[in-house]
């Protein structure tokens, strides 16, 4: 079979090429670069837990050039209004009492928060990425053409066909191919997909410098900073060694920010922060960032994808485009390494739509209802004396949510109405704390071999059966397949249309004993039966798998026609 044809060679396209390329699936990716990535500091990107894990189970080190938070703060004129201790090793904690430069809140209470997200420049991403790509076992299974992009795609019942320009001007065959070729992506063009949304919803001036802040560690959101009418937010968010990345939001319009200009901000900033005269520090670099909002019409037509900021364009109030990419790569990768090496449902391809399509729509629209209640309080150059404390507060913990990845602009989506859902909830079925359709808990587990590993781990080729059986940490790990329940269960997945791989949880969140639970390759539960079920087991592996054990595994996906492909 034809290989998979990648059209980008950013974070998105490389971390599409490396997830098909570990699960055995060729890749040929069209890379408009020479290989490189600018270094630029203050071009950076936010990993939250789900994407963090995704690359690490790629084999993408990202990590090691990330500064974890030891804690988020925000702050209204010259008052800390709201603050967190985040954990940097995954596990939760409480918030504890400020340090005293402000105090709690009335209302602030001991909360849980998440894990920290990390923090890297973006060309450190990119490199690592080139680096686990660098490491695939397997000769040929990647293939990267510097120099070269897309300009006609023509597409049958078996393939796509794309000519490129540039170093290597040739027609190239593939067995699909995904546009991440960027928010001016060639691809979505040549399908005549459109691109509708907003220009320009907000602006940021944005630095990266070299200084000494009062909050080593933690991440700092100042709404309404006292030394500047004009600037209504700044946010400092720490790099490793030492390096700050700072954000002005700009007042709308589209004046010029001068160098002058963006110097006189880091001053003034460091200055109210650290006293005068500034502190010592070093400009590393320097920009303005513009957030659009925009969503392709369509995801998919026929053998070809969008993902990325092909796909959309999201990023106001804390929302990240790039972790929105990587969530495109997990719910794609499973589907078309499926389809590549078995074949599969229109369905299933479909789903890849509906879903991210769906969530991201959902994001969009959640951003777009807060915009105006969080930006237009109190209007840009006056203290928002006309605004109830209470909404203020809410506003405050909006823009916070969002930075964090919690809240309706940065938590992963829920598929609850994805159309590889059973239609209703199988017989046996009990409540756990995961939503069905939500992202399943990283909790602890048992592999078949009896190493320990989490859940989260363990995703990305195939679904996973999870026992929760307490009291397995005990067993003898050299028999612990011929112990209770287990025989059954191993018997029912054995029987399953496609290949699961079994795991056994001591606990999960809200589960009781002997609760099977069956969780899509990309971490989504799909079902949570009580004890063992064959049948229903069964059928929701095939409802999530899009009706696949009612088709012929060797017959070819049938796909739309080239001439709905140049609609």
């Amino acid at each position: 079979m034809d290989p998979v044809i990648v059209a980008g060679a950013g974070p998105v396209g490389l971390a599409l090429a490396l997830a098909l390329a570990r699960s055995e699936v060729p890749v040929i990716l069209l890379d408009e670069s020479q290989g490189g990535d600018e270094p630029r500091p203050a071009r950076t990107v936010v990993l939250r837990p789900d994407t963090a894990a995704l690359l690490e189970r790629l084999g993408c080190r990202a990590a090691d050039a990330a500064e974890p938070w030891t804690g988020w703060r925000t702050l209204r004129r010259r008052q800390v209004v709201r603050q967190l201790a985040l954990a940097p090793d995954g596990a939760h904690l409480d918030s504890g009492p400020p340090d005293g430069r402000g105090g709690r809140p009335a209302d602030e209470e001991t909360e849980a928060v998440p894990p920290s997200p990390l923090h890297l420049p973006q060309h450190e991403l990119t490199r690592a990425l080139r680096a686990a790509l660098a490491a695939v076992p397997g000769e040929d299974l990647v293939r990267i053409v510097q120099g070269t992009r897309v300009d006609t795609l023509e597409q049958d019942a078996r393939g796509v066909t794309v000519h490129t320009r540039g170093a290597q001007s040739t027609w190239w065959r593939g067995a699909y191919l995904i546009g991440c070729d960027g928010p001016r992506s060639t691809v979505r063009k040549l399908l005549g997909v459109r691109f509708p949304g907003r220009t320009a919803v907000e602006r940021h001036a944005v630095a990266a410098l070299r200084a000494e802040l009062p909050w080593p560690g933690e991440a700092v959101l100042h709404r309404s900073p006292p030394w500047r009418a004009a600037d209504a937010e700044v946010l400092a968010r720490p790099l490793p060694r030492g390096v700050w990345r700072l954000d002005w939001l700009l007042p709308p319009g589209r004046d010029l920010v001068t160098p002058e200009a963006l110097l006189a901000r880091v001053r003034d900033t460091l200055t109210g922060w650290c006293g005068d005269p500034a502190p010592p520090h070093e400009l590393l670099d320097t920009g303005v960032h513009t957030v659009h909002h925009r969503l392709a019409r369509r995801w998919r037509v026929g053998r070809v994808f969008l993902a990325g900021d092909a796909a959309h364009l999201v990023g106001a109030l804390g929302t990240q485009g790039l972790d929105e990419g990587l969530r495109d790569v997990g719910n794609l990768s499973w589907k078309l390494s499926l389809a590549w090496h078995h074949g599969a449902t229109e369905a299933l391809l479909d789903s890849y739509q509906a879903e991210r399509r769906g969530a991201m729509g959902a994001r969009l629209r959640a951003a777009d209802q807060a915009l105006p209640l969080v930006r237009a309080a109190g209007g840009w150059h006056a203290v928002r004396r006309s605004v109830l404390p209470g909404a203020v507060r809410a506003h405050d913990a909006l823009l916070t949510d969002g930075h964090l990845g919690r809240g309706p602009l940065g938590e992963p989506p829920v598929h609850g109405r994805s159309p590889l859902t059973p239609a209703a909830a199988p017989e046996g079925s009990v409540a756990v704390d995961t939503e069905i359709g939500a992202l399943a808990a990283d909790v602890p587990v048992t592999a078949p071999d009896g190493s320990l590993t989490r859940l989260w781990a363990r995703l990305g080729r195939e679904p996973l059966v999870v026992l929760v059986a307490p009291g397995t940490g005990v067993w003898d790990r050299r028999h612990w397949l011929r112990a209770g329940l287990m025989p059954r269960l191993a018997a029912a997945i054995s029987a399953l249309p496609v290949g699961a791989e079994l795991l056994v949880a001591e606990e999960y969140p809200g589960a009781p004993a002997h609760t099977v639970l069956l969780v899509r390759p990309d971490g989504h539960l799909v079902a949570a039966l009580a004890g063992v079920r064959p049948a229903e087991l069964y059928a929701c592996v095939d409802a999530a798998l899009g009706g696949r054990a009612g088709r012929d595994a060797d017959e070819g996906p049938a796909v739309e026609a080239e001439a709905t492909a140049r609609r």
